[in-house]
C-alpha cells in the first residue's frame, strides 16, 4: 500500500486558510498573497510534512508565521509615498569622480608649466600667495596672476560654467583629492 502525496490534500484548505488569512489582514488582496506564499513554502518544504499529521494545522501554522513575518518587515521599513526620502538616499555612481578627475588631469595638463606651478602651490597645497611667489622667485601679483589665469583656462578647457563645480563622487577620488588639499581648485 502507498501513501497518499500529501501535496494532494493542499487544494482541499484553500478555502479555509483564505478565510484564515482574511480575518488576520482584513485585506482581500494581501490575504490572497498570503494564501499564495503560505502554499508555495508548503510545496517547497512537503518533505518536513509529517504524513499522518494533521496537514490543516500545519499550513495555518505556514500561514500564521508569514503574516506575523510580514507584519515585523512592514514595522522596520517607512513609508515614503511622496519620494522624499528615497530622493535623499540616492547616489550619483561612482564613476562620475573618476570621469571628472581625468577631465580635469587633461586640462591641467595642457597648461603652461608657471600656471600649474602656481596653481598647485596655492590651490592644491594650499600655500600662501606670498609663500607662492617666494618660491618661485616672482611678484605675489605674478602669481596671482598666474593663478587666476590657470582657473580661467581649465574652465574653458573643461566647459564649465563660472558657478560650475566639479563632482568628485566616488570615495577614491575624493581621498585623493582631500590629500592633496585640492578642494580649493
Amino acid at each position: 500500500m502507498t501513501t497518499p502525496d500529501p501535496r494532494e490534500e493542499l487544494l482541499e484548505h484553500i478555502p479555509s486558510m483564505r478565510a484564515f488569512a482574511l480575518s488576520l489582514t482584513r485585506n482581500s488582496a494581501t490575504a490572497d498573497d498570503m494564501v499564495q506564499d503560505t502554499l508555495v513554502k508548503a510545496w517547497t518544504n512537503i518533505d518536513k510534512f509529517e504524513a499522518g499529521t494533521n496537514m490543516r494545522a500545519w499550513l495555518f501554522t505556514i500561514l500564521r508565521n508569514t503574516y506575523y513575518s510580514s507584519r515585523r518587515k512592514l514595522n522596520r521599513e517607512v513609508a515614503d509615498i511622496d519620494g522624499v526620502i528615497s530622493l535623499n538616499l540616492a547616489e550619483k555612481p561612482a564613476h562620475d569622480g573618476r570621469l571628472n578627475l581625468m577631465d580635469f588631469k587633461q586640462a591641467f595638463d595642457q597648461l603652461p608649466d608657471e600656471q600649474r606651478e602656481a596653481l598647485t602651490l596655492v590651490g592644491a597645497q594650499g600655500f600662501a600667495y606670498e609663500d607662492a611667489a617666494e618660491m618661485c622667485g616672482v611678484a605675489v601679483g605674478t602669481i596671482k596672476s598666474r593663478v587666476n589665469r590657470a582657473r580661467n583656462r581649465l574652465t574653458e578647457l573643461m566647459s564649465l560654467d563660472a558657478d560650475d563645480a566639479i563632482e568628485l563622487t566616488d570615495q577614491a577620488t575624493q581621498a585623493v583629492v582631500a590629500s592633496n588639499g585640492a578642494g580649493a581648485f
